[in-house]
């Protein structure tokens, strides 16, 4: 079970600094710049998850995640050109990425004693912030406002994990199932625009 938390963690760290790395690479940044962005987004999600619940920031803890970051920048940075169209690589990589970290920030919750509803917000919350801090320092229209389904994705993914746990079914079932349905949403809305009704502005009222 521990084993399987690092790797998903470590997963959900990578595919979110590779986004991140490739975000800069659009903005034609620099090497710094390239590890600012996967630093941002990789490890951004988790370090709000860990301030809220007020338990120890997990890349202070273990630099390995810091490494992580930083070697992917690097990646990037020399790999990037050989992408023609970085975009959906990035949509790609941020899917893996919400629907892995969705389940790693709610089993965190859990692990901490937050109730179920409070670990399913915190895997939203670990999950979209990365990617929203990536998008708004990028001064990118960030993917939680486009109209496909993206935050739903990541309230999937942890209802589904903390779901499957209160019926006693197997962790590493639980977290399988969780990603899936929460990988599954995302690429739905990627690949056919998914999206959920909207709110239309009605005129107010006139008062005389």
């Amino acid at each position: 079970m521990t084993s399987l938390l690092y790797s998903l963690d470590f997963v959900g760290v990578a595919v979110f600094a590779a986004s991140g790395a490739l975000v800069a690479s659009r903005k034609e940044m620099d090497l710094i710049g390239f590890a600012l962005m996967a630093s941002l987004t990789g490890i951004g999600g988790g370090t709000l998850r860990d301030v809220l619940l007020g338990r120890p920031v997990f890349w202070i803890d273990t630099p390995y995640y810091v490494g992580v970051c930083l070697a992917m920048a690097v990646a990037v940075f020399f790999t990037a050109h050989i992408v023609n169209k970085r975009y959906v690589v990035i949509l790609w990589a941020d899917a893996i990425g919400i629907s892995a970290y969705s389940v790693m920030g709610a089993e965190v919750a859990l692990r901490s004693g937050a109730n179920e509803l409070v670990a399913i917000m915190m895997g939203v919350m670990t999950a979209t912030f990365g990617g929203l801090a990536r998008d708004v320092v990028a001064n990118e229209t960030p993917l939680i406002l486009r109209k496909e389904v993206y935050a739903t994705c990541t309230l999937v993914g942890a209802a589904t994990y903390v779901g499957l746990r209160l019926l006693a079914i197997d962790a590493v079932w639980c977290m399988a199932a969780g990603f899936i349905a929460g990988f599954a949403l995302r690429a739905g809305g990627i690949v056919f625009g998914w999206a959920l009704p909207t709110y239309k502005a009605h005129p107010g009222r006139h008062y005389d």
